[in-house]
C-alpha cells in the first residue's frame, strides 16, 4: 500500500492504534469485541475503522497461501530498468501473477513478487511478459523454497 501524494499523513491517537492492533491480530474480530478492549461502542469502532480505511491508513484483507490455491511457484524478481521506473512498475502491477511491486534503491530498480502455477508458467511470465516490457533490461529470479515468516503485525507508532 503506497501513500497517495495528495493525501496528508494521518495522525493516530492511542485508540486508533489499539483498534489497528486488534485487527492485525484477527482481521475478523467483531467491532463489539474490539470496542470492549479499547473502551468504545461497537458503532464508534465501526466509524473509526471506516475512517482509517478511507484515509488509506489500513486495509482489511484475507491473506491466502498460494501453495494451497494451486500456485506451485512463488518468486521475487529483481528487475533493472532503463528510463523512467514508474511506467514499468505500472505495467508490472497490471499482471495478474504479480502481487507486490516496489521501487527500490540498490542493485535492482524494482522488486516484484510473483506466483505461478508451474515452472512453465513462471518461465512464460518472466521470459514472455516481464522481459518484454519496454524499459526492462535485466531480471534475476529468486525462487522461494520455504516461507519461514510472514507477518502483518508490526504495530503502529
Amino acid at each position: 500500500m503506497s501513500r497517495k501524494p495528495d493525501r496528508p499523513t494521518a495522525t493516530l491517537d492511542e485508540v486508533s492504534k489499539a483498534i489497528i492492533e486488534q485487527l492485525q491480530q484477527d482481521g475478523r474480530r467483531s467491532y463489539a469485541a474490539i470496542g470492549k478492549v479499547v473502551g468504545l461502542s461497537e458503532a464508534a469502532v465501526r466509524q473509526r475503522v471506516q475512517r482509517l480505511i478511507e484515509a488509506g491508513v489500513m486495509q482489511v484483507v484475507a491473506v491466502t497461501d498460494p501453495l494451497e490455491l494451486g500456485f506451485a511457484r512463488q518468486a521475487m524478481v529483481g528487475i533493472r530498468v532503463t528510463g523512467p521506473l514508474e511506467p514499468v512498475a505500472d505495467r508490472l502491477a497490471e499482471l495478474d501473477e504479480v502481487d507486490y511491486v516496489v521501487v527500490t534503491a540498490g542493485s535492482y530498480d524494482l522488486l516484484v513478487e510473483v506466483v505461478a502455477e508451474s515452472d512453465e508458467h513462471l518461465l512464460e511470465l518472466i521470459s514472455g511478459r516481464i522481459r518484454a516490457i519496454e524499459g526492462v533490461t535485466a531480471t534475476e529470479t529468486f525462487m522461494y523454497l520455504s516461507l519461514r515468516k510472514q507477518t502483518y503485525s508490526w504495530g503502529v507508532r
